[in-house]
């Protein structure tokens, strides 16, 4: 269940590549228990925040603090610890291609706790059976994966920890309609059983429209518009209305309507579970 709770404190974040401005006096919160997404244009700064959120990056200003954390003021013991409380789902899987699918899910264990190899094989099984995965798929390669199951077996690695926060790069990009549909239900899925918060970066309209509780758009180095898909959909900034505009924004919020209205036809609130 959401509540107001900030899991992550962005505050007057500035950042910059010579003369190019990325972030300017940034502002952004995100709530305990809730998908939030951040959207934008290429060059926008949306890649940029989420390195700076997972300590890959410094903000040249500002400061970020994240589970009541300041990141600016972590030595590197306290950071090691830090990123054992979240997980990170890479755009292109992030998984290394010599070990096997279970290799891979267990190797977090491996490398941060004193678990028994058998234990870990275990809790690998079931991070992979909880992505959707079948217990054979472990032995398998990443190499031998399609790319909807190397989508999952990355979000299996990224929650092999038991994190309180999850981050998803581009957690549909390259994917048939039809497995990106299954991506999408998968996340809200995992956030309604565990109370996960969720971050994630997405171009996917639908994956907005269906799963995200508040979205962020980025432009010109600050945040346009903060809200859900339904309320930035009725704002007039020209920065969040080109993602409603255009072909592909019309045919989600059409298609979107129209889930809504079956959904009343049958008696069912047209809302997201949450």
């Amino acid at each position: 269940m959401q509540d107001d709770t900030p899991v992550i404190e962005i505050s007057k974040v500035s950042t910059r590549y010579g003369q190019h401005v990325v972030h300017e006096d940034l502002d952004l919160e995100v709530r305990r228990a809730e998908i939030f997404a951040l959207i934008g244009g290429s060059g926008s700064g949306k890649s940029t925040l989420l390195r700076q959120m997972i300590l890959l990056q410094r903000p040249d200003s500002g400061s970020i603090r994240v589970l009541g954390v300041d990141l600016e003021k972590l030595g590197d013991d306290e950071a090691l610890m830090l990123r054992q409380r979240w997980g990170v789902m890479f755009q292109h899987g992030g998984l290394f291609g010599s070990l096997t699918v279970k290799e891979n899910v267990g190797l977090p264990l491996r490398e941060h706790t004193d678990l028994g190899d058998r234990l870990i094989d275990e809790i690998a099984d079931w991070k992979l059976a909880m992505t959707g995965l079948a217990p054979e798929v472990g032995a398998q390669y990443p190499t031998e994966l399609s790319g909807g199951m190397l989508k999952r077996a990355s979000l299996a690695r990224a929650l092999s920890l038991d994190p309180e926060l999850l981050f998803l790069d581009e957690p549909t990009a390259g994917l048939d309609p039809e497995s990106a549909g299954e991506v999408d239900e998968l996340i809200r899925k995992l956030s309604d059983l565990f109370g996960l918060t969720i971050v994630m970066i997405t171009h996917d309209m639908d994956l907005l429209w269906q799963v995200a509780d508040r979205v962020a758009v980025l432009a010109d180095g600050k945040v346009q518009g903060v809200g859900s898909m339904l309320e930035l959909s009725r704002m007039d900034n020209p920065a969040i209305r080109k993602f409603f505009d255009g072909p592909r924004g019309r045919a989600a919020q059409e298609q979107q309507q129209a889930a809504g209205q079956d959904n009343e036809k049958n008696g069912r609130s047209s809302s997201k579970p949450k």
